[in-house]
């Protein structure tokens, strides 16, 4: 976990990042202007998702340490990220931010070469490094306090997190990650993938759950079984291909007993996402937005 210093460092090298290159309140978020004002070069010609071992190994790299797909390379002699360029625009964003943070802050130069792969851009990552990285590259990425800004104007919804989306030029996943994390009010995410097939039906399993400091004061930490079945609502929601639902209700044991929640459903077709509050925690919008509810084939 990055400690309140380090983070404060860390915001502080973004924010000057920021303002140096242009970038505040340009929306989406300039990210290759970014990186080039950081000295730094994104190769073209080399795919990530299609190279073998022989270049790790030019690059004097640990092959050993890779233990799944790699997303990302900074090569610090060379000043140049490499990329999985089958990765979605908005994952690649992330990705050269996160390397941009290796070459930056100054406490991680020690460090030459940096592989990144699934395992340390997760959320879930207990690497220090890895996790300031993370850290930086969502600061420049949603633009330091730009992001709470938007999101003032928005009300509690899965409808806001798109949009947000689309403003910053991120993903889906961290949007609504950054949204409950940010949020003052009683929220949380729950973020599902599949898992197997049981019979006619399936099972999902959590990807990532995170619950805002309001929400975890009202009701203590949620805790989800290994598997979810059939019998939960957006279980069924994500097994029949529903794209989006806003109407949902649920019921869930808390640290204070049972609760009802109201609970926006939205499918990316790679996760289901689930946004939980409780009843009447949601207030209108300022501003009008449109999401697509398109069911999915």
């Amino acid at each position: 976990m990055i400690d309140s210093y380090t983070k404060q460092q860390i915001e502080k090298i973004a924010y000057e990042l920021l303002k140096s290159s242009n970038a505040l309140d340009k929306f989406p978020t300039p990210v290759d202007d970014i990186v080039a004002h950081a000295d730094l070069l994104v190769a073209t010609g080399v795919d990530l998702s299609k190279i073998e071992t022989s270049f790790f190994k030019k690059l004097t790299l640990d092959v050993s340490k890779i233990l799944s797909k790699v997303r990302g390379i900074l090569d610090r002699k060379e000043k140049t990220i490499y990329l999985d360029l089958s990765q979605p625009p908005t994952r690649k964003n992330f990705v050269k931010l996160h390397e941009a943070g290796h070459h930056l802050l100054p406490w991680q130069k020690a460090v030459f070469d940096c592989v990144d792969n699934d395992q340390t851009l997760s959320h879930d990552v207990h690497e220090q490094f890895e996790e300031e990285a993370n850290y930086f590259a969502s600061t420049v990425l949603f633009q330091h306090d730009r992001f709470q800004a938007q999101m003032s104007k928005l009300d509690l919804s899965i409808g806001a997190t798109i949009s947000l989306a689309k403003t910053f030029g991120a993903s889906n996943h961290a949007t609504m990650r950054k949204f409950v994390e940010a949020s003052a009010k009683r929220c949380a995410l729950l973020v599902l993938e599949k898992h197997e097939l049981a019979g006619n039906t399936a099972l999902y399993k959590a990807r990532d759950y995170f619950q805002s400091e309001k929400f975890t004061s009202s009701f203590g930490a949620i805790v989800w079984p290994d598997q979810l079945g059939y019998s939960w609502e957006f279980v069924k929601d994500y097994f029949h291909g529903r794209r989006m639902k806003t109407d949902g209700i649920l019921t869930l044991t808390t640290e204070t007993g049972e609760e009802e929640f109201e609970y926006h459903f939205f499918n990316t077709t790679y996760n289901g996402f689930v946004l939980i509050f409780p009843k009447r925690e949601n207030k209108k919008s300022r501003i009008t937005y449109i999401a697509t509810t398109k069911k999915l084939s």
